[in-house]
């Protein structure tokens, strides 16, 4: 006979035994949050891609790393695969030296920017030449120095070369994306001459009236293409994430309303949520085809 104690126990048994295999259950068919790394260098552009896919990619359910590091060590991490993607290789002619030792173990999944990125010398349009080959005759005036940004970039390999091609009696300086924006407001301000490394899409087009000097040498080649680049593998290994990024393009006034919004001090993830927020339909298309 079942005494009253005894069904207590009893059932109160069961229920644990159910709640048990029911949590079994659940730790089975759960899956893991999927992951995703993006490398970027920290220049302007580069910050604000690289955190507008980084909002894209959470929005999918991704866990996104993010690895801020110098051009060189970036493609050599892609190329071990240590890093999934980066959102700015500026493909053909600024970053071919890092294409050449690495490509053939890179995929390039998608030009995000077709055919409208340049990269050169800037000047105020104050500044009264308007060719590299004006340079030697108004050194003084800018004091032999072109202000560069990171040694590694492949801007400052480009303008080390203009120096020699065009025989200039200038000292390039090394600084940073940031240095050299600081230089160039600061003498642009006071009317001063200033020579920068600069490309385009930036957003000091939009805050100071620049030009870039003419290049008949061909230095610094034309206009390109700004280029999502993934690991070897990613396509296999995560279908979908491949697939946002063959279908992520924009257009140069897209990624300079996220520059400019950092550069006049709104936080990186902040800007790239506006951009966002503002932008659902293309938002939708990268991730849902």
């Amino acid at each position: 006979m079942i005494t009253k104690k005894l069904f207590i126990s009893l059932f109160a048994g069961l229920m644990l035994c159910t709640a048990l295999l029911a949590a079994g259950c659940v730790g089975e068919t759960t899956e893991p949050q999927k992951e995703i790394s993006i490398g970027y260098v920290t220049w302007d552009c580069a910050i604000a891609s690289t955190h507008v896919m980084q909002e894209v990619f959470e929005e999918a359910g991704y866990k996104v790393t993010l690895v801020a590091v110098d051009a060189g060590p970036l493609y050599a991490g892609l190329a071990r695969g240590d890093i999934d993607f980066t959102t700015t290789a500026w493909l053909p002619h600024t970053h071919s030296m890092y294409w050449e030792e690495y490509g053939d173990r890179l995929d390039y999944v998608q030009d995000n920017i077709p055919g409208d990125a340049r990269i050169g010398l800037v000047v105020p349009q104050y500044v009264t030449i308007d060719s590299i080959e004006e340079m030697n005759n108004v050194a003084d005036q800018f004091d032999g120095k072109i202000i560069g940004i990171e040694p590694g970039a492949g801007i400052m390999q480009a303008t080390e070369d203009a120096i020699i091609e065009y025989g200039l009696d200038y000292e390039l300086v090394a600084s940073s994306s940031a240095g050299m924006a600081a230089e160039l407001r600061s003498a642009y301000n006071n009317e001063e001459w200033i020579v920068v490394t600069g490309w385009a899409p930036h957003w000091k087009f939009g805050r100071f009236d620049l030009k870039f000097l003419d290049d008949p040498k061909g230095v610094y080649g034309e206009a390109e293409d700004i280029v999502t680049v993934a690991r070897s593998g990613l396509k296999t290994d995560d279908p979908e994430a491949y697939a946002i990024l063959e279908r992520f393009q924009w257009s140069a006034v897209d990624i300079a309303e996220v520059m400019t919004s950092i550069e006049e001090g709104v936080p990186d993830r902040e800007a790239a949520r506006a951009w966002i927020t503002a932008n659902p339909d293309k938002v939708n298309y990268w991730i849902n085809g």
